[in-house]
């Protein structure tokens, strides 16, 4: 075949119309052989040539006589040394690191692992070959036609994020077609382009899509990584949503990616934006024991942060066996170069970085000034998109809540531990409780950023459902086959007195009302609320709190919805609705709880049923369960696009996690305004709205409830 020099850089396979350029970057290989395998199975190799151009660390050539559905891979020359951190072996076909697809999954054999099995088994070089094993990496043809596409951009104060998997929110769903279900085609289709929308929320999060390892041992259990938090390629979609998963209906390989660009482009149609759950903290390629299949044998000692008393072995902050070396310049290039190939060829919105302290690891100190910052906050394409961590890792230092730089909004763990405690009845929440609702003053109001950098949620894809968390006291997680040892045990749930299923209507009621305690909660607090995918359905798994090798019904949405289920759903769109209708619920600046501009009272005032203000002693007495806030709308002292003014609608929110109805005084406003309620978590779906009331009027607010009340002004004639 014949071959030119090419060109280093772009790295991986381009298709430029009349040929292909291969590139891959290999600081310490003495060689490089690229090899082309058959339109069919994909396993006869057909030809292999050796690049034998070397440009700054980096191998290419260039194939004119090369096509778009291309199966290829690469055989890297060089030495087997673990001890000194060099794991090359020509047997092992790779991956290609800059891959934009691939033709399947792993099929698991000895021959992927690069080591001779035996009593110190990654000291000798295996030489079987792995081809046969090893998905083949694809050329694409990047060309779409995105017509009007326009990003949604919704601005951070009026985002609403759901987090939702893939195939797990249609691979039961009746409206779709068969066809589709658990498929980026099937998140695109119009029932579930209608669900969100009318639901309400503005972005999808998506856990991760990137091509990823099903990990051996639960291959072998029956099980799989449902979740995916285990790239192996940071390009490619992953094959196993895609409508033809590849191959077998007819579709052309790399379809995949032609697939996800139609959902994102019709997703933005509706006004939804894309973020993705990224994880570049690790690979799949596990520990020292684990197989070669990129990056371990392309450059083991580049990519991977190795011990520097024993090479041999990794360091390990993420607990998936290793941690991409991001100090290599070009393994901090792989990732922006993947970040920006998101963004501008798949168009999508937004990251969340998993563990993302991670990343920041200079040497072995979390460092927020890292390289991995400053290179983000200086590109001029990922500054402006949403930047969403997991501010912690598995390593010493690794707890990072509110130590992120601007630009970033994180997973807030604090608000999540402290509301369930809250609801709960734990004693001694109420200071912490405070600061959860307002926007985490105390974590994010300094360093210029604002109430948006927390991410809020109750329950996300790690743990239990909102439904589990008000029906289990404990982890049942025995479908994972773990002898329920995964998972966290400290999950700050409460069952409402029975374990699990029960047919007590009093204890049903009291779980449905802790449903929507939480939900009114996340929906009512400042910053930027995560809605976990399923939750307003009332899903369960059943107590596992760790699902992530459940590709079965017990991760899948299910869509038989029973009344109990419809009328959660439909106060979710409520407050959603609420939420969105009324920028005092998602303010862009913090609270300052003083009068601004003139206002009658101050922006945010906080009372204890007796109707008066909360006193010192008040936030600091542990036993103190039930409080009010008022949020003023005529106190925001924020501008709209166009330097108007914002004014809006007061409101007054009541929490009581106290096990007994509580009377609450309302507080006195100005004359001629009453207090109208708009929802309380006690109330009977199609009870009949109650009176308007009065300041210092009692409300009757019953237990383990939370009620918002809109001021309502009277109108008065001109002659009165």
């Amino acid at each position: 075949m014949r071959t030119r020099p090419g060109r280093p850089y772009p790295l991986g396979a381009t298709w430029d119309g009349a040929g292909v350029n291969f590139s891959l970057f290999s600081e310490h290989a003495t060689g490089v052989e690229l090899c082309l395998f058959e339109r069919g199975s994909g396993n006869e190799e057909i030809v292999r040539i050796a690049l034998g151009e070397q440009s700054d660390l980096v191998w290419h050539g260039y194939l004119p006589e090369v096509r778009p559905g291309q199966r290829y891979g690469y055989r890297v020359h060089g030495p087997w040394d673990p001890a000194a951190g060099h794991r090359f072996n020509p047997a092992k076909l790779l991956l290609d690191p800059y891959a934009k697809a691939f033709d399947r999954t792993i099929r698991w054999s000895e021959t992927l692992f690069g080591y001779r099995f035996g009593a110190d088994p990654d000291l000798g070089a295996d030489d079987r070959d792995s081809a046969a094993s090893i998905p083949k990496s694809v050329v694409v043809d990047p060309a779409f036609t995105w017509g009007d596409d326009r990003p949604p951009r919704t601005p951070w104060e009026e985002t609403i994020i759901y987090e939702v998997h893939v195939k797990g929110l249609t691979a039961r769903h009746p409206d779709v077609p068969r066809e589709l279900r658990g498929t980026y085609a099937g998140l695109a289709s119009p029932p579930v382009i209608d669900y969100l929308r009318t639901l309400g929320v503005t972005a999808v999060e998506l856990l991760p899509v990137h091509q990823f390892v099903a990990d051996k041992h639960l291959v072998e259990r029956g099980l799989t990584n449902y979740w995916g938090y285990n790239s192996i390629g940071f390009f490619a979609p992953d094959v196993r949503y895609a409508r033809g998963r590849g191959l077998g209906l007819g579709l052309g390989l790399g379809e995949q990616v032609r697939e996800f660009k139609i959902m994102v482009k019709t997703l933005h149609d509706a006004g939804i934006e894309v973020v993705l759950d990224v994880v570049y903290n690790h690979t799949g390629e596990g520990n020292h024991l684990g197989p070669t299949l990129c990056f371990r044998g392309v450059d083991n000692a580049s990519y991977y942060r190795l011990v520097a008393a024993d090479r041999r072995r990794y360091m390990d902050y993420t607990g998936g066996g290793n941690t991409l070396n991001l100090t290599h310049p070009r393994t901090l290039q792989l990732i922006m170069d993947s970040l920006r190939y998101w963004v501008l060829e798949m168009r999508v919105d937004g990251f969340r970085f998993d563990l993302a302290s991670t990343l920041a690891r200079e040497l072995h100190d979390v460092d927020r000034l890292g390289s991995f910052f400053d290179v983000i906050h200086q590109d001029p394409v990922l500054s402006q998109v949403k930047l969403i961590a997991e501010p912690w890792d598995l390593g010493e230092g690794g707890y990072q809540v509110g130590n992120f730089p601007v630009l970033w909004a994180e997973w807030n763990d604090q608000y999540r531990d402290t509301v369930r405690r809250f609801w709960k009845g734990d004693e001694g929440q109420a200071g912490a409780l405070g600061y959860r609702l307002t926007g985490s003053s105390d974590l994010y109001g300094r360093g210029g950023r604002r109430p948006f950098a927390s991410v809020n949620f109750v329950t996300a894809h790690d743990g239990f459902t909102l439904r589990d968390l008000v029906s289990y006291d404990g982890k049942h997680n025995e479908a994972n086959g773990e002898d329920n040892r995964d998972g966290s045990d400290n999950n700050l749930s409460w069952n409402c007195g029975v374990e699990g299923p029960t047919r007590d209507a009093t204890g049903e009621a009291l779980r449905t009302r802790q449903a929507r305690n939480f939900l009114a909660t996340l929906l009512l607090s400042q910053g930027v609320p995560m809605l976990c995918g399923g939750d307003e359905l009332g899903r369960t798994q059943r107590g596992n709190n760790n699902a992530y090798c459940q590709d079965n019904e017990l991760g899948w949405f299910d869509w038989r919805l029973d009344r109990p289920r419809r009328e959660l759903l439909q106060f979710a769109r409520d407050l959603i609705a609420l939420r969105r209708r009324h920028p005092v619920l998602h303010r862009r600046q913090f609270f300052h709880g003083r009068r601004i501009r003139g206002s009658e009272v101050k922006d945010l005032t906080w009372f204890r049923p007796d109707g008066k203000e909360m006193t010192e002693e008040d936030w600091q007495n542990a036993h103190t369960r039930c409080l009010g806030v008022r949020l003023s709308g005529d106190a925001i002292e924020e501008t709209d696009a166009l330097g108007r003014r914002i004014a809006d609608d007061t409101f007054l929110i009541l929490l009581n996690a106290h096990h007994e109805p509580t009377p609450f005084v309302l507080p006195a406003h100005r004359r001629g305004v009453s207090w109208a309620r708009v929802l309380d978590t006690a109330a009977r779906d199609g009870e009949r709205r109650v009176r308007p009331a009065r300041g210092g009027e009692v409300y009757e607010l019953e237990a383990r409830s939370l009620a918002a009340l809109r001021l309502r002004v009277r109108k008065v004639r001109p002659w009165a």
